[in-house]
């Protein structure tokens, strides 16, 4: 057996394991298998759970980002003296994405809102069920990143820098602090639509500089959303388990000979996960465990909403069962309307709204959303002039990051409030503006970290998800304030 390595027969027995739990330990391995002496001089790094610096309150997260940058004037914030100018030139300064289409009539909406829950947040007339949950969200209407390009903003969102490529994402960060509950989980699980990956695709959920094991895992939009998960019939059973008992050996013989490398028992560890996942993933996935009734709540029994209500259930089953931190995607950019608004705003919400508002019914019902941290929002909003103004029908609105509003469930998070404002026609944020830095300084803080303390060594430098800006902790959408501003 002396030609016959661990990489060889890795390489020809792939055992069955599902490509999303090999690619997690190959990951995993890539980034403990460095040589000897550069491994002195770095820092231990794995995926065991560790805990947070003081008392959390979140203990998971799930994101349902809406790429394009959702309405907010339409959806979140009413203007009243929008909709009573409408028509009439706007008088203030204006950043175009679109020049050659821009015009400065302002655009009311054509939609109602109305108040909702026993806090008297107005909706929109397009988000009836998100409605019903307004009692349990923080709605905060003055985010502002300050430019209006998706890719600057959206990074800004995830790696805590504008339009910066090659850092880590917040769930990157998340898990390099606390870890993995879950032992037959990746830790970082991503939900892609079936309609393709979202604008800057897999920027979104990157390690960046850290290493690969921290990277988000893809679970495939549609079935089979784990290829290869069961073994080939020719390795199936006692074979099998005389391939894993194999491995075994090679890898307590490889230690023998390694005694120095100190991540190699972490490493050996992950290669369990294979077997153990085969039956954890089957699992997670199998929704025939859900009620008919959770099954109507998210909308599987319609076209509409089937498939966004699948991985709303989904995220809540993987967070259910250890994983960190969930990202739900939509293909390209949805939200973007820049034409027809009064057509394709009504579509994107009804695909997702109700799913979204089963997803916090679900979490609390199970009392999970006291631990589990519910974002939603895109990465910029909607200017408060019309786009491709001529026919009515086909007017739309151009992007605004000046703006605009996202909301936060559980986790910490006061719920049946508002936080922050635009101005009267909604197109900058003028109380309480709230930063792409801010929010990812909060979040660290509901999960028992200082975003000044977390830090990464990286080419010399410390590293830090918060640095592009001064960021702060937004105590006033907290439970309980914070112990100290950082």
């Amino acid at each position: 057996m002396t030609n016959f390595t661990r990489r060889r027969f890795l390489a020809e027995n792939a055992m069955g394991v599902g490509t999303v739990a090999l690619a997690w330990l190959l990951r995993q391995d890539a980034a403990l298998a460095v040589p000897p002496v550069v491994a002195k001089n770095q820092v231990h790094h794995d995926l065991l759970p560790r805990s947070p610096q003081f008392a959390p309150r979140a203990e998971a997260m799930i994101s349902l980002f809406q790429h394009g940058g959702p309405s907010h004037m339409d959806l979140t914030d009413p203007k009243p003296e929008l909709s009573k100018f409408d028509g009439t030139d706007y008088t203030g300064d204006i950043q175009y994405s679109f020049v050659n289409s821009a015009s400065k009539k302002l655009l009311g909406s054509p939609w109602k809102f109305q108040k909702h829950g026993e806090c008297g947040t107005e909706l929109s007339e397009l988000l009836p069920h998100t409605a019903e949950i307004v009692d349990d969200i923080c709605l905060i209407r003055s985010m502002q990143t300050g430019a209006n390009g998706h890719e600057v903003s959206i990074r800004y969102f995830h790696n805590g820098i504008p339009a910066a490529l090659g850092r880590p994402t917040l769930g990157a960060w998340l898990v390099y602090a606390l870890g993995c509950e879950s032992r037959d989980l990746p830790a970082y699980m991503v939900l892609t639509d079936p309609g393709g990956h979202p604008v800057d695709s897999t920027h979104n959920w990157t390690n960046g500089f850290m290493p690969s094991m921290f990277q988000g895992t893809v679970l495939r939009p549609t079935e089979p959303r784990i290829l290869n998960l069961d073994a080939p019939s020719h390795l199936r059973g006692t074979l099998q388990e005389q391939n894993l008992r194999l491995l075994g050996r090679l890898n307590e013989r490889y230690l023998d000979e390694h005694p120095g490398e100190a991540d190699l028992e972490a490493r050996i560890a992950s290669y369990e996960l294979a077997a153990r996942m085969q039956t954890a993933a089957r699992d997670v996935l199998d929704l025939s465990q859900e009620t008919e009734a959770t099954h109507k709540m998210y909308g599987l029994d319609d076209d509409a909403t089937r498939d966004y209500g699948t991985r709303c259930l989904i995220a809540r089953r993987l967070v259910e069962r250890g994983v960190r931190f969930v990202q739900l995607f939509l293909g390209g950019q949805p939200w973007d309307n820049h034409s027809s608004i009064k057509s394709s705003l009504p579509g994107i919400c009804k695909r997702t709204d109700k799913p979204v508002a089963a997803l916090v019914k679900d979490l609390k019902q199970r009392g999970m959303l006291e631990t589990t941290l519910v974002h939603w929002g895109g990465e910029i909003g909607r200017l408060p002039v019309t786009q491709d103004q001529g026919e009515p029908d086909k007017a739309g609105r151009d992007h605004n990051g000046q703006g605009f509003s996202m909301w936060l469930a559980g986790g910490g998070v006061r719920g049946g409030m508002t936080y922050g404002a635009t101005d009267e026609v909604g197109h900058r944020a003028v109380e309480n503006v709230m930063t792409p830095n801010d929010y990812q300084a909060t979040l660290l803080h509901l999960f028992g970290l200082n975003h000044a303390d977390l830090v990464f060594q990286h080419n010399g430098q410390t590293q830090t998800l918060t640095a592009s800006r001064p960021a702060q902790i937004v105590g006033d959408i907290l439970k309980h304030a914070p112990e100290s501003v950082a």
